[in-house]
């Protein structure tokens, strides 16, 4: 839900600035992925590991991961980088 909040104010972008956008989205993604893997440890000594328990704590990381991509700021500090830096290439 917030990506779709995210989605609706970000200026008004060309086709490869949108792709652009995507891409340092997905970049924040895994920042953030990798950070709920280190902050989220699900073991608990009270109760046994199910099967498939860790296939859906990923799953479960993987999408909260992926709505609040977008919303830290990594992923706008890394559009402005790129944009620079492809601004003085040319």
């Amino acid at each position: 839900m917030a990506s779709a909040v995210n989605k609706n104010l970000k200026p008004n972008l060309n086709a490869s600035d949108e792709k652009l956008k995507e891409q340092t989205d997905a970049f924040e993604s895994l920042i953030l992925k990798t950070l709920l893997d280190t902050a989220l440890k699900f073991e608990n000594p009270l109760y046994p590991k199910e099967a498939g328990n860790e296939i859906y704590q990923s799953m479960y990381k993987d999408t909260l991961a992926n709505s609040l991509s977008g919303s830290f700021g990594y992923s706008q500090l890394l559009f402005d980088f790129l944009k620079e830096q492809q601004a003085g290439k040319r």
